[in-house]
């Protein structure tokens, strides 16, 4: 069984894969065989998690890209084909979250700044994937998208974020069905509270934390090791059949 999950030969691509979900994903990858460009707008956070991922001895890329410019996108996908050869995977992960006091103060700075993160940014990376992936047709390839519960159920004083992942979720099944016949498979991963730097203020607030945690089944917050598992099997010919679908992990969160 454990060959199902073998991604010797396989380049993976992980948008903000320079920390939490994403990099997990990324050190995953790399750990199943995967070559694998990490995406981020720091620097130095790159650096250091492609130093990580790089400790399983197989290639890594990694490249300052703002996702929410569309050009940008354009010239670090042709970057990281040019340097690793070909795309087998793409994890439309890089994300921000929202700021906005509520739903009737929220300016429309606020608004367009998480929308051309979460929605214009998971497009332009999304579409950029897809044309290398039906280039590559009829092996296609698997994108997969971070999304959340807010795409479900809303987030108060988040609408902007909460409609940005109920998007993606659109988007994604609509990639699944039209590519279906280049290969192209395509899903997505509904996290539940997993420690991250964007999860850690909320983390931190013991209001929050009491209100949320007796929530979760398991009773514990999610970390990034939590997705692995998921991440490789979405990469991998295990799930060569699995496609238009979102995959909850979440501790239980969302069942109680």
């Amino acid at each position: 069984m454990s060959s199902l999950f073998d991604l010797s030969g396989h380049v993976a691509l992980v948008t903000g894969g320079n920390s939490g979900i994403g990099l997990g994903w990324a050190d995953a990858l790399a750990e199943h065989g995967a070559a694998v460009a990490i995406w981020g707008t720091n620097p130095q956070k790159n650096a250091a998690a492609a130093e990580q991922v790089g400790r399983h001895g197989h290639p890594v890329f990694q490249h300052v890209c703002d996702v929410g410019d569309h050009q940008a996108v354009i010239d670090t996908m042709h970057a990281t084909v040019a340097a690793l050869g070909r795309l087998d995977s793409c994890f439309v992960n890089a994300g921000v979250g929202g700021k906005a006091e509520s739903f009737v103060s929220m300016s429309e700075e606020e608004w367009h700044r998480v929308l051309r993160v979460n929605l214009d940014g998971a497009f332009y990376t999304a579409q950029e994937a897809v044309k290398q992936m039906v280039a590559q047709s009829p092996q296609g390839g698997s994108l997969v998208f971070t999304t959340s519960g807010s795409a479900w159920y809303g987030q108060q004083r988040g609408q902007h974020y909460g409609g940005s992942k109920g998007a993606l979720i659109a988007i994604m099944k609509g990639i699944a069905v039209e590519h279906a016949r280049h290969g192209v498979r395509a899903n997505a991963v509904l996290p539940g509270w997993v420690e991250s730097d964007m999860t850690a203020p909320a983390f931190g607030w013991d209001k929050f934390v009491a209100n949320v945690m007796p929530r979760i089944p398991l009773r514990r917050w999610g970390t990034p090791d939590d997705l692995k598992g998921v991440g490789v099997y979405l990469a991998s010919r295990a799930s060569s059949w699995h496609t238009g679908d979102v995959i909850t992990v979440d501790g239980g969160y969302h069942s109680f």
